[in-house]
């Protein structure tokens, strides 16, 4: 079980940051996001941004839909993972 926590935290951990990479890069529209070190961050993040897209259009011309998935990502891991979280005590029974 403690394998899973880890991994699992480790997961959206990188989740996370990708997506935060994701906001750095939208300050920066001219870079070709299908580039070799852009691919890296682009490819995972964008069959979950399309769909939040969908339902959450620009605000002002920006983008927020990599935001709620930073907050989505902490949540889950906070929830899953944290000290107080689901797997974690299930774990120590």
């Amino acid at each position: 079980m403690n394998l899973l926590n880890l991994s699992l935290g480790i997961f959206l951990a990188v989740m996370s940051l990708l997506f935060i990479l994701r906001i750095v890069l939208s300050w920066y529209p001219q870079i070709e996001s299908t580039r070799f070190p852009f691919n890296l961050v682009v490819l995972p993040t964008e069959p979950l941004l399309k769909p939040v897209r969908k339902i959450v259009k620009p605000i002002g011309g920006v983008d927020i839909s990599p935001i709620i998935w930073v907050g989505i990502c902490s949540l889950l891991r906070e929830i899953l993972v944290g000290q107080q979280g689901l797997l974690t005590l299930s774990s120590r029974m």
